[in-house]
């Protein structure tokens, strides 16, 4: 019954995407309109919003600060489990008391210091660090799990007694390791990062710089609204993650559990 209602909007999203804007105001649970099906609306849809540039700006901030999160917690995890300083402990602690800080507590003052007093708003790259700030301490949370159960410290010290150094230890024989964990995260964040809206809407202002979430918000105004439009194009926005989710979800549960539970 749970799983019905929440897959239900999700459904009826795709066949509105289908119908024109009369169909849908009239009867929005109707599987088909009066006029059928209507493909038109995709073309539309994608002239209005720019669809290029805006999904191009998705998979660009989607893909770098995915890779990024990646390669550094994956890293900052791996010197936090396999060193005994107290700054790592510390370190580790704030990262873990971080998570507990909710995003909205942090916004209005994070906004009016980039913009305000940097004056660096409306880049891709400053959304870019942004995202990778809030997203790297789960990440690191999930690799030191993983790395402190399930990766044998004796792999890293046969490397090192054939002479591989501390970095080519780490990619050569520890990061392959982490191919479950790495999976789930790159699914979460992608997920998590290509749907975002709040944070793209408050640093990215200039039309030639949204993603596809902000520019979804050109089918409605003040007194009118493309709802026709606005259906085709959430179609189109979520079609990619689908994808990515369909290719690597045999690994989430392997990747929680080892990152979860072994911690």
């Amino acid at each position: 019954i749970l799983f019905l209602a929440f897959i239900f909007p999700f459904i009826m999203v795709i066949f509105n995407a289908f119908k024109t804007k009369g169909d849908i105001t009239a009867d929005p649970l109707a599987l088909v309109g009066s006029h059928g099906f209507i493909l038109t609306n995709f073309t539309d849809a994608m002239k209005k919003m720019n669809f290029a540039t805006s999904f191009t700006n998705s998979l660009l901030i989607t893909t770098v600060s995915t890779i990024l999160t990646i390669m550094l917690s994956a890293m900052t995890a791996f010197v936090i489990v396999r060193n005994k300083w107290k700054a790592c402990g510390i370190l580790f602690s704030l990262m873990i008391a971080s998570m507990v800080i909710p995003f909205q507590v942090v916004m209005i003052p994070l906004i009016s210091i980039y913009g305000g007093t940097f004056g660096i708003l409306n880049h891709r790259a400053t959304l870019i660090f942004m995202h990778l700030g809030f997203s790297v301490s789960m990440a690191v949370f999930m690799f030191h799990g993983f790395i402190k159960g399930g990766v044998p410290i004796s792999l890293e010290e046969a490397a090192q007694i054939d002479g591989a150094g501390r970095l080519r230890t780490f990619f050569q024989i520890v990061f392959p390791l982490l191919k479950p964990t790495t999976a789930t995260l790159v699914i979460l964040y992608a997920l998590s990062l290509w749907n975002d809206y709040l944070l793209p809407s408050l640093i990215l202002t200039d039309k030639s710089l949204y993603t596809i979430p902000i520019a979804t918000k050109l089918f409605q105004g003040t007194y009118s609204n493309d709802m026709d439009l606005l259906m085709a194009a959430l179609v189109m926005a979520i079609i990619p993650v689908i994808i990515l989710y369909i290719a690597l979800q045999k690994y989430i549960i392997a990747g929680v559990v080892a990152g979860a539970v072994k911690s």
